[in-house]
């Protein structure tokens, strides 16, 4: 089998749905590689291992009882921290968002997510307010290329390129 992190959404299903492998072990392999990777190209804004942990736990006992939500339950997602992400300040790559308000809703896209069962990794950079072609904001600092840390990752979505061009999880 291959390394847990590299493969695709459409494999790990298939996995779970073979019993190869689960949503746990799978949710642990990829915050994992998001830790290792994060010192030297800077994906991630936050992760969010707890939740991750506890949503990937729910999508184990739904596989188990074979009542899966759709076809990303269990699936590793990183979010850019441009989409509101119920539980998880999204801060937009600015020192002018306050972390303490309120983060109680999701955006359309996170809460289809959210209803397919999807498990959310962690929030990745982005520029300031998402705004130009390379990932470097006042919060965060700069994205790295995952091939060659000298170049840029691109923008707005550099953090979100980066965490999936380097295993941490498949989809953002």
């Amino acid at each position: 089998m291959s390394e847990l992190t590299e493969l695709t959404a459409a494999r790990l299903v298939d996995g779970y749905r073979k019993g190869e492998f689960g949503p746990v072990e799978v949710a642990r392999a990829a915050l994992r590689r998001a830790e290792e990777i994060q010192p030297e190209v800077n994906a991630f804004v936050r992760l969010l291992a707890d939740d991750a942990l506890e949503r990937a736990a729910a999508s184990a006992e739904r596989w188990r009882r074979g009542e899966q939500l759709g076809p990303l339950d269990g699936v590793p997602v990183t979010v850019k921290d441009i989409l509101l992400l119920r539980g998880a300040p999204t801060l937009k790559g600015s020192r002018t968002v306050d972390p303490a308000g309120r983060w109680d809703e999701d955006a359309p896209s996170v809460a289809r997510l959210r209803e397919r069962g999807a498990v959310f990794l962690g929030k990745t950079t982005t520029p300031e307010f998402g705004w130009k072609g390379v990932t470097d904001s006042p919060l965060s600092g700069v994205t790295r290329n995952p091939h060659d840390p000298s170049r840029t990752a691109g923008g707005s979505s550099g953090g979100a390129a980066a965490a999936v061009a380097l295993g941490a999880g498949p989809l953002a």
